[in-house]
């Protein structure tokens, strides 16, 4: 069979199973710009800066259009050139222009697109709307004079998370998104996963930001600043620095924390470890005593509970799931429970008062370190949660030239972690993380699980693992779509399953919200961060961490476990 190919701007591409035109001209190593293509998600076509002219001189969307055998397409015409600054133009004429005060000022597609072809001026008159701020949300902030009604939030939302929080709203020149009624976002069933804002390619949807109590608690000379890191950080961070996608660079992380002031650093990773010890306890219970079965009869697996978006997804959408979701607090709660209570003695004796800070890759961390079921006595445990982007924007402000300085270690007496504590950042680490506390000590073992199926990027795993004289089989899914998807199989009676882990970002928490936007190709080298992390890690199970069995046997956790690192939902 003869090879298949198209002429792009004179040159032969040869294409097999590109979906689109838009594929294949990026093939062949031409960036056409675009705003609402993503290749994760349907093609919506609104925007129209992806169009080509064919032979014939017709104008086409390449992202809506499949390829053909010996199609001619040009991709710089005169016209095209013509359409595109008009395009540009028009958006820029209803659009707030104080760039430099922009949150995402460097990072606007917009911006970056209007620079790229050159417009120093706009034609028509500015009749950018008076912003109306929606600022309910804990995690997110919508700005819809910012909107250029590009689709990317309405579809992350409804077809890739099933949340459906916003949507279009009205017709013609009156379109907007919106949460239905006009709500604030709050007020909706949203899930704080901050998805919207991880695609929207302008300002109309961004993370709210927590840094200004955060340099206000370093400042203060009778305040002990803690901070936590969560092991996605270390395989993205260093993206904004120069250096490649999936390096893992948590020593410089450390070194540029102290640097910023903070007294202690910690890797969130060694209570990832508490998470394993604890889940999987809960996991060997079920599998010992019997199963209890959903209402419709049909048996349900035990739920991870890391995911704080997936614990709300379950709240809003499935509530009678919520006694099969583990009771076992997230990784960065249960440490903001130990560190809260191990600095108690000292703070008393001199006065200090400790704050606990959290670097995630999730803007859910920020939900949920505000739910009343993580405080104790009025107080947080985790008072402030920062994503990698705002520790990236800390950096750059105190002039730390991040790829240059040392790398160094964590503090005592927690810096010790396993690598089953660091894969917990990727899509099938928790599982895999679990399987190896519950299966037999061996590297043979290990091994078997490692080829399982639980490792890889796709949105839905099932394997089977022997464990002794039992056959375990359990799920892996990432995107709350997947989610639900599996969850409504496991209702029908479809599939059975004894252990679901449940991560509500694409990819898990390596695609988080409050990472550096990055397609397929860079997820894909942070996992491999993640898992050459774990490869290089002398312990790799959490139950041989030998702080994590003091901890349990003479330090905060003997007798107060259940107390420090359990919670129940809906009471």
């Amino acid at each position: 069979m003869s090879e298949k190919y198209m002429i792009i701007d004179g040159i032969r591409t040869a294409f097999t199973d590109e979906k689109n035109i838009l594929q294949v001209i990026r093939k062949a190593g031409i960036h056409v710009p675009t705003f609402c293509y993503y290749t994760d998600m349907s093609i919506y076509g609104a925007c129209r800066m992806c169009v080509v002219e064919d032979e014939r001189g017709s104008i086409i969307a390449s992202c809506s259009t499949p390829p053909k055998d010996k199609m001619v397409i040009r991709t710089n015409t005169s016209k095209l050139h013509q359409h595109r600054k008009m395009i540009l133009e028009l958006l820029l004429a209803s659009h707030c222009r104080d760039c430099t005060i922009c949150e995402k000022n460097g990072n606007c597609r917009l911006q970056m697109l209007a620079a790229r072809f050159h417009l120093t001026k706009v034609r028509f008159p500015n009749t950018h709307p008076e912003p109306v701020i929606d600022d309910s949300s804990l995690s997110i902030v919508r700005d819809p004079s910012k909107c250029i009604l590009c689709g990317d939030c309405v579809r992350m939302c409804n077809e890739v998370q099933h949340v459906g929080a916003i949507d279009f709203a009205h017709r013609g020149a009156n379109m907007i998104v919106s949460p239905a009624f006009g709500r604030p976002i709050a007020e909706t069933d949203c899930v704080n996963c901050g998805q919207c804002a991880a695609v929207c390619p302008t300002a109309a949807i961004t993370i709210k930001k927590d840094l200004k109590g955060v340099w206000q608690a370093l400042y203060a000379p009778n305040k002990r600043v803690v901070v936590q890191i969560a092991p996605a950080v270390r395989v993205a961070i260093g993206e904004e620095f120069g250096i490649a996608p999936g390096k893992n660079t948590i020593g410089k992380i450390y070194t540029a924390l102290r640097m910023l002031g903070f007294d202690t650093v910690f890797d969130t990773s060694f209570s990832a470890d508490l998470t394993v010890i604890e889940e999987a306890n809960e996991l060997v219970y079920k599998l010992e005593n019997g199963e209890k079965k959903y209402p419709q009869g049909n048996t349900m697996p035990l739920f991870t509970s890391c995911c704080p978006a997936w614990v709300r997804f379950v709240e809003t959408k499935y509530p009678e799931l919520l006694p099969y979701v583990s009771t076992c607090k997230s990784p960065m709660e249960m440490f903001g429970a130990v560190l809260k209570e191990y600095y108690k003695p000292a703070d008393a004796e001199a006065g200090m008062e400790t704050i606990s800070v959290a670097v995630m890759p999730c803007v859910a961390k920020k939900y949920e370190a505000a739910r009343d079921e993580f405080c104790r006595n009025g107080v947080p445990d985790v008072d402030y949660v920062i994503t990698t982007k705002e520790l990236i924007l800390m950096i750059k402000e105190l002039g730390v030239q991040f790829q240059e300085i040392e790398p160094s270690a964590p503090d005592m007496p927690f810096s010790i972690n396993s690598g089953a504590g660091v894969i917990f950042g990727v899509t099938g680490g928790v599982m895999e993380a679990a399987l190896r506390h519950v299966a037999a000590k061996n590297n043979e073992t290990l091994r078997e699980i490692e080829y399982s199926g639980v490792r890889g990027l796709e949105g839905t795993k099932i394997a089977e693992i022997s464990l002794g004289d039992k056959t375990l089989r359990v799920g892996v899914v990432n995107g709350l779509g997947n989610a639900d998807t599996l969850i409504r199989k496991l209702q029908r009676g479809e599939e059975k399953l004894d252990f679901v882990e449940v991560m509500a970002c694409p990819y898990g928490c390596i695609g988080g919200a409050g990472q550096p936007f990055g397609y397929r190709s860079v997820k894909e080298d942070r996992a491999q961060g993640m898992y050459k992390a774990d490869k290089s890690a002398i312990v790799k199970r959490s139950c041989d961490n030998p702080t994590l069995i003091n901890l349990y046997e003479n330090g905060i956790l003997k007798e107060r476990s259940h107390e420090l690192l359990h919670v129940h939902y809906g009471k």
